[in-house]
């Protein structure tokens, strides 16, 4: 082999101190991913409307399931005898969580809560009342990918803010000529 094969074969050298590798040319911001769909909302490729169909059935599925899970707990309230007040209570408890669960995971989809918001303190609840939750996203996926309106305006907004950061650039600074003084 000759010395310029071995170099062939042998991995690139970091750049000198001195001088540093050229930085690709930004492309602009990137799509921010939506669980179970990446970023394939943005052109509604790589087997979004399968998808969306596919979330929609498994939210429902899991809903039923949760709601007849529900249903044989309260049929054991009942086996138990512990009394109306406290079969009442459940039922209850179960559909004010749900409901806010429903409205707050709704509300979600087309707002990102304000960083003082009181989501964390409604963390619990939204668990107890988690088949709202799974309602929601089933009506959701009739419409849109979760989440997809929102991360739609930020992203077009953020898109349409760089190529107009882009358009007011002109040429390399680096060689323009210093200005004159008078």
């Amino acid at each position: 082999m000759s010395d310029e094969d071995q170099r062939d074969l042998t991995p690139a050298e970091p750049a000198p101190a001195g001088r540093t590798a050229a930085a690709p040319a930004p492309t602009g911001p990137e799509p921010e991913p939506i669980r179970f769909f990446g970023t394939t909302w943005v052109d509604h490729d790589g087997g979004y409307a399968l998808r969306r169909v596919a979330i929609g059935a498994g939210s429902l599925v899991t809903a039923v399931a949760a709601a007849v899970l529900l249903r044989l707990s309260y049929e054991g309230l009942e086996i138990g005898n512990v009394g109306p007040f406290l079969s009442i209570s459940v039922v209850v408890l179960f559909a004010i969580a749900s409901s806010i669960a429903f409205v707050k995971t709704w509300d979600s989809f087309s707002r990102r809560p304000a960083p003082s918001s009181d989501e964390a303190a409604l963390k619990g609840l939204k668990t107890i009342g988690f088949i709202g939750s799974l309602i929601a996203y089933f009506l959701r996926c009739f419409f849109e990918a979760p989440g997809e309106k929102l991360r739609r305006a930020e992203y077009e907004r953020a898109t349409a803010e760089f190529a107009r950061r882009r358009s007011a650039r002109t040429g390399n600074p680096a060689a323009r000529r210093p200005k004159r003084k008078k």
